[in-house]
């Protein structure tokens, strides 16, 4: 009775079909939805604070715990994302998973600064929360979806096994619970890596998949435009901070060309071509190589406040300038090293990460202004967008259109 009543109810409020069985999505025309879109907010958040982190401790522990930080959140988002490129079907029941898993989310950012220290146990539990949402539905497509039952059944048992060893971690020493932590997500990794090897019918939705990994380099990429603001007016708007923001803002502008007109549209025609749904290969590698991508341009964006605030101050330390080029040189490496992956062969440019760390080598040794490392760095990503916009113009450089 009462399950009838809230039914009817659902369907008073939302219409006919407010509540549906799930369904596979991967043949449908599709993009990401408005509820992904607002989902996305959330981590935005969580970025943001991470970022805040980084930038009270521009250490090598403080990069190392950035970093840890980031893959766990980001493999959070991935998580979510691989489920609603298959499953995403929009009724009543799913959107209420997703918005418990976006308030899972909102308490990750919450706790993000202190996720290590005193807010350890919050941010386990709201990791727990995340799982127990991503369980429930994945029980609801094994249920209604049986050609997918193979790929649900081994979602079903990477996520309650990584559940439970982040449930763990609150029974043990901190410093055994972050081992327990990477190892919950090394186990819900492999997840993915063997769906695509099952003999079953169920592809990603290779349209889907890459429009929902460029939102998310335009979620990074908000950090260092927001970065170059909130710098200027910390640092009163002095000379010196004026002219490396306008460096770090050209600096910005040129990974967003660079991503979206050259490396994420080569990726995403190397998806369309070699990521069948019975390739084995194309997909775990566009997957997995977007973490040090996005993990580099979140660094970036730390990396550029830090920058135009210490120069309104007079020096810019060697830790803020190694955050800048380093970020750049792994990035240009992420974007070689995933188009060779994903055609299987040798891509050209592999010198631009090369050069990138050959600035941050020579940084390190003549401590060189911070002016010059920005200008420096702009320049080579300017660069590397008008030698790529020149070979896609001449056909050397195939990329999907815009």
């Amino acid at each position: 009775m009462g399950d009838t009543f809230l039914r009817r109810m659902l369907t008073a409020v939302t219409g006919g079909g407010a509540v549906r069985a799930p369904e596979l999505r991967t043949d449908d025309e599709r993009s990401a939805s408005r509820l992904e879109l607002f989902f996305d907010l959330a981590f935005v958040l969580v970025v943001a604070e991470l970022a805040i982190t980084l930038r009270e401790e521009v250490t090598w522990r403080g990069e190392a715990t950035f970093a840890g930080l980031f893959a766990l959140v980001w493999w959070s988002w991935v998580s979510s994302t691989l489920y609603a490129n298959r499953f995403d079907h929009d009724d009543v029941v799913y959107r209420l998973y997703k918005l418990g898993s976006m308030a899972a989310v909102i308490g990750l950012a919450a706790t993000a600064p202190e996720a290590t220290g005193e807010r350890y146990t919050i941010f386990v539990l709201c990791q727990l929360l995340l799982r127990a949402m991503l369980l429930l539905q994945y029980r609801r497509a094994h249920k209604h979806v049986l050609e997918a039952r193979p790929v649900t059944r081994l979602y079903l048992i990477g996520t309650a096994v990584g559940a439970l060893l982040w449930a763990l971690s609150l029974a043990v020493p901190h410093e055994v619970g972050f081992a327990l932590w990477g190892a919950a997500v090394l186990v819900e990794a492999l997840v993915p890596l063997l769906a695509t090897r099952v003999d079953a019918d169920v592809p990603l939705h290779v349209e889907h998949l890459p429009e929902r990994f460029a939102l998310f380099v335009i979620l990074v990429l908000g950090e260092s435009v927001a970065g170059i603001a909130h710098g200027l007016s910390d640092a009163k708007w002095t000379a010196s901070a004026v002219l490396v923001g306008v460096l770090s803002f050209v600096l910005a502008a040129a990974l967003w060309w660079s991503y979206f007109d050259l490396a994420g549209a080569r990726a995403k025609q190397l998806l369309n071509e070699h990521g069948g749904e019975r390739n084995r290969h194309a997909h775990d590698v566009y997957v997995f190589g977007q973490l040090p991508l996005t993990l580099a341009l979140a660094t970036v964006g730390a990396g550029v406040e830090l920058a135009v605030v210490q120069s309104g101050a007079g020096e810019v330390p060697i830790g803020t300038r190694l955050l800048l080029s380093g970020g750049v040189a792994v990035y240009l490496a992420s974007v070689v090293i995933t188009d060779a992956g994903m055609s299987e062969g040798t891509r050209r440019g592999w010198w631009w990460p090369v050069v990138a760390a050959v600035v941050a080598g020579l940084d390190a040794v003549l401590e060189l202004p911070a002016t010059v490392i920005v200008g420096v760095l702009a320049a080579l990503v300017v660069v590397v967008v008008a030698v790529g916009s020149a070979e896609r113009a001449t056909g050397r450089l195939e990329v999907d259109p815009p």
